[in-house]
């Protein structure tokens, strides 16, 4: 009995990956920030501002990868603006890593400086309004590795991913 193969197209091949590579890029953004929002809701963890930044880092490949979806015969240089938003992502979650390891200074939302203070009562409405939580402390690691380092590390590889892909489209 002779069987015949019914030829596919693989998901990493041309067409295919043209429409998987966006939604992909969506899919490895909603899940970073479903696992910040764990992290905050469930686990307890607030975040800092450069914490929020790193958050707000994720929209921009959202809306590229859905361009891509709505574009597909624009996928692959859309790809490519998503690894580039990715590492963009990647650079602020390296200056959050950098200020937690005391590296350089972080932004001013950062500290809870008091700077500009003149008085005792604009003081204490400083304090008041300041941010709970810092930038400079790490809150949670894991193997050494904080939150921010991981997330550089996550954006670096789907910056990666993004390359990679755009390269093997048609």
């Amino acid at each position: 009995m002779e069987t015949t193969q019914i030829p596919h197209e693989s998901v990493f091949a041309g067409t295919s990956l043209r429409r998987f590579a966006p939604a992909a890029v969506i899919a490895a953004s909603v899940a970073m920030l479903a696992g910040a929002f764990y992290f905050q809701y469930v686990m307890g963890l607030a975040p800092c501002p450069l914490c929020i930044w790193q958050r707000w880092a994720y929209a921009p490949p959202i809306l590229i990868g859905l361009a891509g979806i709505l574009l597909p015969q624009h996928a692959r240089p859309l790809v490519l603006l998503a690894g580039l938003a990715f590492l963009a992502g990647a650079g602020i979650a390296g200056f959050h890593t950098g200020v937690e390891l005391g590296w350089w200074q972080g932004l001013a939302e950062c500290s809870g400086t008091t700077g500009g203070a003149t008085s005792l009562e604009d003081l204490r409405k400083q304090l008041m309004a300041a941010p709970l939580v810092r930038c400079d402390e790490v809150p949670w690691s894991f193997i050494g590795i904080s939150m921010a380092g991981w997330n550089m590390i996550a954006q670096v590889g789907f910056a990666a991913a993004c390359l990679w892909a755009a390269r093997r489209m048609p």
